[in-house]
């Protein structure tokens, strides 16, 4: 609301007028939400300036006008303003008498109003004008925001009371009308009996002081029973069918979770799956891969068995043929040594026949070449030759035959390992499946339990509407019996009525005479209490004028005992820097720390004397602004009636002067704190000093 007048204040400097101050003092102190111009005189500028105020202004909900003595033409910018406006609620303007454009104002700010749901119009003469409060009324007829209408001494005829009539059958949300102090009559009281019946939202009408026979009075009475009974049905039925919905709205929310929490298991369950499917997907990969390269392995493992085989084919036909040539040479070795027997005989029997000298020469050559010393060490050596290469040929076999037994073992040992990886990928296959068999089991299982539950809920929902139909249409037919007794209870009050329509006409002109008299008589109070509280104001104004003048000395005397507070404190801030010189000065010269001690002693004495000198002082101001308070408290206590709305200026001002009293006690305590302390720690230091003998007892 701070805004609220610095921007009075530019829009009247923008139209080259000056803000009215006391305006400027209602727009700084109004609460938020709220602004109260009652009682002050609003001038053609001011107006204007709250007019274009008030069109963008979305904070303001109240608005009290009451007792401005508005101009016509003002009440005119000020409700075209309000016709922009769409956060107002209650608007005031009672007692400004806005006469004929004032109701055309009204009117049109109706028509455009779509906010204001309060409007109180009380002392303005809307009525003697029928031309504008006719528009009036015909604006009211469209309006469909507001609840609450108050036209209390409007001066409004039967006239005005038929066209209130007329609006009443077509509006839709006025609740609350007050009509008491015109002048409807017998007609206006008849014309509004009879638009009762087609206006459902009016459920209070005030009609005293209008000279509206009694008879009439107990119809509108009746009429408004009948609308406050059909509310409280319409509220009751509304609060139920809300209580219902809210229930309804509930359990859908309810099964909505469910449902989600259903989805969010079955996509967990699902995301689940896909992992575990992901995970036995990776596994079987993974194990094709041990598959495949157990097969790459057995295959390498095959063609290294079959090339050992061939291998090993190989060195057996190598040992077999080292074995024929083996029995080769056997075989010539036997054949030589039977050659070397019979050459042997041979030369053994030519011995004797030495004259032969041709034999002689013949066995000579073949016992040459029998006995030659290479014959023998070239069969050996190939003898021995032909052994080592079939020893060699025998421990490769050998060799051989373990690593094609080894090999035949890893061939089998792989096998195993291929068979059992495919029974664990046949089980793990076999379980994923039974898993998303068992899962889409249930989520089938949830899906009915959530379609059987939403129906239940649709059935449950279904009833209490037809609950609620029959409760309605029961309702209705007490209405049309209870609309059908007082049907037949104002046709018999009309025969009343007409029994005693002379008495009652002999009764109005009495009771239209003493009508005018009281009117004057309230004429005359009116302006005698507004005499009396004009002067009543003035010595409200002087009281003020007063109480600030007191509260100014008020301040300037705390004002003071702040100033020698701040003094006391610069002094004892004095006080400690010299007490830190006197303890460096004691602590270099032991013989000096008696006499400055002792002098120090009296200073602190004079001191604590000028101090307890300074709160004798602060006491007395204590008592005197004590003295004061108890005058502001005679003061408010001889003036309280007149002061009520001063009363949070006056708390305000009795608070600051307790805070400033605490403050000053707060001052006084630490002072205090603070002598007491400096002079502790000197006597500690003197009764801590070596030469404690020295110093002179206190």
């Amino acid at each position: 609301m701070e805004e609220l007048p610095r921007s009075y204040s530019r829009l009247c400097r923008e139209s080259g007028a000056e803000p009215q101050e006391a305006v400027l003092q209602q727009l700084r102190a109004a609460p938020r939400g709220r602004l109260d111009l009652a009682t002050q005189s609003l001038t053609l500028d001011t107006c204007r300036a709250l007019g274009e105020l008030l069109q963008k202004e979305a904070q303001l909900t109240e608005l009290v006008l009451s007792d401005c003595m508005l101009s016509e033409e003002g009440a005119a910018l000020l409700l075209q303003g309000l016709c922009a406006n769409t956060v107002l609620r209650l608007l005031d303007l009672k007692g400004n008498n806005l006469q004929a454009a004032g109701a055309e104002a009204l009117g049109k700010l109706l028509r455009h109003s779509t906010s204001i749901q309060s409007l109180t119009l009380e002392w303005n003469n809307l009525g003697t004008w029928e031309d504008a409060f006719a528009t009036f009324c015909r604006a009211l007829a469209g309006n469909g925001v507001l609840r609450q209408l108050d036209l209390r001494n409007n001066q409004i005829s039967h006239q005005g009371a038929e066209e209130l009539a007329l609006a009443l059958k077509s509006n839709t949300s006025l609740q609350q009308l007050d009509l008491r102090w015109n002048n409807i009559g017998l007609l206006g009281g008849r014309a509004l009996v009879t638009c009762l019946p087609s206006n459902r939202t009016l459920w209070k009408l005030e009609l005293a002081g209008n000279n509206v026979p009694s008879d009439v009075l107990r119809a509108v009475e009746q009429a408004m029973d009948h609308n406050q009974d059909r509310q409280a049905t319409f509220r009751e039925s509304r609060a139920r069918t809300h209580v219902l919905s809210k229930e309804v709205r509930h359990l859908r929310e309810e099964k909505s979770k469910q449902f989600l929490d259903l989805m969010e298991t079955i996509d967990r369950q699902r995301e689940e799956m896909a992992r575990s499917s992901r995970t036995s997907a990776a596994r079987v990969g993974q194990l094709q891969e041990a598959l495949d390269e157990r097969h790459s392995i057995i295959s390498a493992l095959k063609a290294k068995l079959q090339m050992t085989e061939a291998a090993l084919a190989l060195s057996e036909q190598k040992a077999q043929d080292l074995g024929e040539l083996l029995v080769t040479a056997e075989q010539e070795q036997r054949n030589l040594v039977q050659r070397q027997a019979k050459e042997h005989r041979l030369a053994q029997q030519v011995g004797g026949q030495e004259a032969d000298p041709g034999g002689r020469a013949l066995w000579q050559v073949a016992h040459r070449r029998c006995h030659s010393p290479s014959c023998p060490q070239e069969a050996a050596e190939r003898e021995s030759k032909l052994l080592r290469d079939l020893s060699a040929a025998n421990e490769k076999s050998l060799l051989l035959r373990n690593q094609v037994d080894e090999l035949e073992r890893k061939v089998k040992s792989q096998q195993d390992q291929l068979f059992l990886t495919r029974q664990e990928l046949t089980n793990t296959s076999a379980e994923l499946k039974m898993r998303a068999v068992q899962a889409e089991e249930r989520l089938e299982l949830e899906k009915r339990r959530s379609r059987q539950s939403l129906e239940d809920l649709e059935q449950l929902r279904a009833k209490e509407v037809e609950h609620m139909t029959r409760h309605l249409e029961e309702s209705e037919r007490a209405m049309q019996d209870r609309a059908q007794r007082l049907e037949a209870a104002r046709l018999s009050l009309e025969e009343e009525l007409s029994r005693v329509k002379a008495l009652a006409l002999s009764e109005r002109s009495q009771a239209e005479e003493e009508l005018i008299k009281a009117k004057n008589q309230v004429r005359l109070e009116e302006q005698q209490h507004l005499a009396h509280l004009e002067e009543k104001l003035r010595l409200l104004a002087q009281a003020r004028d007063e109480a600030q003048s007191t509260c100014v000395q008020q301040r300037q005397v705390v004002a003071e005992a702040q100033a020698r507070a701040s003094q006391l404190g610069l002094q004892l801030e004095g006080l400690r820097r010299r007490l830190e010189e006197l303890q460096q000065e004691l602590s270099n010269k032991d013989q000096e720390k008696v006499a400055e001690v002792t002098r120090v002693r009296v200073e602190l004495q004079e001191q604590i004397g000028r101090l307890q000198a300074e709160l004798t002082a602060q006491e007395a101001l204590k008592e005197k602004v004590a003295a004061l308070e108890r005058q502001l408290k005679v003061m408010a206590s001889d003036h309280r009636e007149a002061l009520l709305d001063r009363e949070s200026e006056n708390a305000s001002l009795r608070e600051k002067l307790r805070l400033k009293e605490a403050e000053i006690a707060r001052i006084r305590d630490e002072e205090a704190q603070r002598a007491s302390f400096l002079q502790n720690a000197v006597l500690a230091y003197v009764q801590g000093s070596p030469l404690r003998t020295l110093s002179p007892q206190k």
